[in-house]
């Protein structure tokens, strides 16, 4: 029998894409029509146990982005086109990652995937023994700052999550996510 938290995943990811299925069409339609490239962006990220798997994203920069975490841009706003922005705001954005969690790449809930290029974080999160966990498409420190977390924050944050993980407190962090989507709390760009 499947353990409780990936049955969850299961469940409303694949619900979630059924719901969420006309929203992606018109995204892509609307990513398309603004700048050439595809609609998705298929990003190197790092998985449990530093394992790399590519976790899909609706594309919101421009195709000659340098592959690098926003923030370690110089300016981020010269590469985020207007569908982009919008998608980042809203986090829209992240709704292909559902497709991860049906795989098993990814948890509804668990630490954000570091990209492959970030060896700080995933240097820091290898120490501190939260590479063990399944990344998430939300995670603890998302609700507690998002992009405004200094990287041993996060990894505080983490391992905080690694020590309390449960059931309840995902469906805590799931509420707090949808709360902090609406304000848009914590997105820096």
């Amino acid at each position: 029998m499947l353990p409780l938290k990936r049955f969850f995943d299961l469940v409303c990811s694949g619900v979630g894409l059924l719901f969420a299925a006309p929203a992606m069409v018109a995204i892509s339609i609307a990513i398309r029509a603004e700048s050439r490239g595809p609609a998705l962006y298929w990003s190197k990220r790092i998985g449990r146990y530093g394992v790399i798997f590519l976790m899909p994203k609706f594309r919101s920069m421009r195709t000659d982005t340098p592959v690098v975490a926003t923030h370690l841009l110089e300016d981020p706003d010269l590469y985020l086109t207007r569908v982009g922005k919008f998608l980042r705001r809203t986090s829209l954005d992240e709704l292909p990652q559902l497709f991860s969690v049906l795989k098993g790449d990814m948890s509804l809930v668990g630490p954000r995937p570091a990209l492959f290029n970030q060896r700080d974080l995933n240097e820091l999160r290898a120490a501190a023994g939260v590479d063990c966990l399944r990344p998430g498409i939300t995670g603890w420190a998302q609700v507690n700052g998002r992009d405004e977390l200094a990287i041993p924050d996060k990894v505080a944050y983490d391992l905080e999550y690694l020590q309390r993980q449960s059931f309840c407190f995902d469906l805590k962090i799931l509420f707090l996510t949808v709360h902090r989507v609406f304000t848009a709390h914590g997105v820096s760009h």
